[in-house]
């Protein structure tokens, strides 16, 4: 769930009643939806992550996720500070009962309705209200009384405007590994986890079930490091190698022979591993490229964004583009995705012989009509922005079945894929599983920067595109 939430408040006109104002009888409603944002904006406020609200919970009687009591409770508040009495009211006292329980999706009504209005043997004036909050179906979800100090004057005044707020989840990447939850984990040779980063995360793989490690490194070094790091690895077999170059080799070796269905970077360069992955005489090469494709989940994007290529290929020419565009299409269909879009980036959306990238997107969308790239809706050349935003692209006059809702983004270059996928981590709280496409097995490039999620995200991918291979299942 990844939601940019507008601000609220600004155009609403606010009027207070004063005490004289108020009489017995008087009433103020406010409905909300419950939804999952609202679930996980008032968890992270209140810290309540009791897991009844987002599963339901092992304990929980409940078989489907309840809304947090207050968050029903808070809506009685806002009624008082903006309805009845309105602003200026302050809260002296507030009874609850929670008679039912308000479900995910449930639409709920609060109601106050003043009771009573007296002044104390000090002469402050208070009012009394009744509260009660049903939901859709007339079922009472609470009831109680509120005691506030009314305001002093009578005011009408505009609502404060608020911040928007940009809630960060990256369930995008979780449901990766939710698809590979009925397929057996994978034989992965983790290559060097010589690091507590890369050795944490292949345990951490093994423990969710998405592979079966092997441990390709030196011996002695990987059992000192696993009993510094409290970590059990008597389960995993080990490979012994001499260095980080030997470690590689030998992990390509296994995959080679078929004793592993994919290989995994741990505390090793990219290029030591990916030279031993390219050798021409025992490597892992195929008919195919080899490129490489990032899984972005970005807050303010309502799908996965494929990426590439930002590590593999440095200046690729029209033809490899076609052929790295191709092997991305096929990781679009294991995700699900049946016809992916796909945007070929450039700094213009026109062709400009001056700027090679352009005439390259010309090529490729040509390419794509006469079929040498199939299954995708490719358009190109698209500025960044025009690919992104539908609007922007209206506003150019750009008529595009891609242009605001791509699947994919075929980079220029690596600089410019790498300083995008960067980008996006960094400045728009984006996260990212990678893979490395085209090898006879998939290839995992994990950066010590990876979080968990990404690291088992890059897992996932592995499983579902080798069980792909072996026919086990499809997109």
């Amino acid at each position: 769930m990844n939601a940019l939430l507008p601000s609220a408040g600004t155009n609403v006109e606010l009027t207070s009643l004063t005490f004289d104002e108020l009489e017995p009888g008087q009433t103020a409603s406010i409905s909300r939806d419950l939804t999952s944002t609202d679930i996980n904006l008032f968890a992270t406020i209140s810290g309540n992550v009791d897991p009844l609200h987002f599963s339901g919970g092992v304990a929980s009687r409940f078989r489907q996720p309840v809304g947090h009591g207050m968050w029903v409770g808070s809506l009685f508040s806002g009624l008082l500070g903006t309805k009845l009495p309105g602003p200026g009211t302050i809260y002296l006292e507030q009874n609850l009962k929670f008679v039912a329980p308000v479900h995910l999706g449930d639409t709920v009504t609060a109601t106050v309705r003043i009771a009573d209005k007296h002044r104390d043997a000090n002469g402050h004036e208070q009012v009394t209200l009744h509260c009660i909050c049903v939901n859709q179906n007339g079922d009472t979800l609470i009831t109680g009384t509120a005691v506030v100090i009314p305001p002093s004057r009578h005011i009408s005044q505009a609502g404060v405007g608020l911040p928007d707020l940009q809630l960060v989840a990256h369930d995008q990447l979780d449901q990766l590994t939710a698809k590979c939850a009925d397929l057996p984990p994978l034989p992965t040779a983790i290559v060097y986890p010589c690091d507590e980063t890369s050795l944490r995360g292949a345990c951490s793989g093994a423990q969710m079930g998405l592979i079966l490690p092997v441990l390709v490194g030196p011996q002695e070094q990987l059992r000192a490091l696993a009993q510094k790091l409290s970590l059990d690895i008597s389960a995993y077999r080990i490979v012994d190698a001499e260095d980080a170059v030997d470690a590689a080799s030998k992990g390509v070796d296994l995959a080679k022979t078929g004793e592993v269905g994919a290989v995994m970077k741990g505390g090793l360069h990219t290029d030591e591993l990916m030279s031993a992955v390219v050798r021409r005489d025992k490597g892992l090469r195929t008919s195919q490229r080899i490129s490489h494709v990032f899984v972005m989940s970005v807050p303010t994007y309502p799908k996965p964004l494929l990426i590439t290529d930002a590590v593999v290929n440095i200046a690729p020419n029209a033809d490899d583009k076609a052929h790295i565009i191709q092997n991305a299409v096929g990781l679009a269909n294991v995700l699900g995705v049946e016809t992916p879009r796909v945007a070929i980036l450039s700094a213009v959306e026109t062709v400009n012989p001056k700027i090679q990238s352009t005439v390259d997107a010309a090529s490729l969308c040509k390419m794509a009509d006469r079929g040498q790239i199939r299954g995708a809706i490719v358009d190109g050349p698209l500025a960044f922005d025009n690919a992104i935003s539908a609007e922007a692209a209206r506003t150019k006059g750009i008529r595009s079945e891609v242009a605001g809702q791509p699947d994919i983004l075929l980079a220029p270059d690596i600089a410019s894929g790498n300083m995008l996928v960067k980008q996006l981590s960094f400045l728009a709280h984006a996260d990212a599983a990678g893979i490395v496409l085209g090898a006879s097995v998939p290839v995992m490039l994990t950066s010590r920067a990876d979080s968990l999620p990404s690291r088992l995200a890059s897992c996932a991918l592995a499983v579902l595109l080798a069980n792909r291979n072996s026919g086990s299942t499809s997109a």
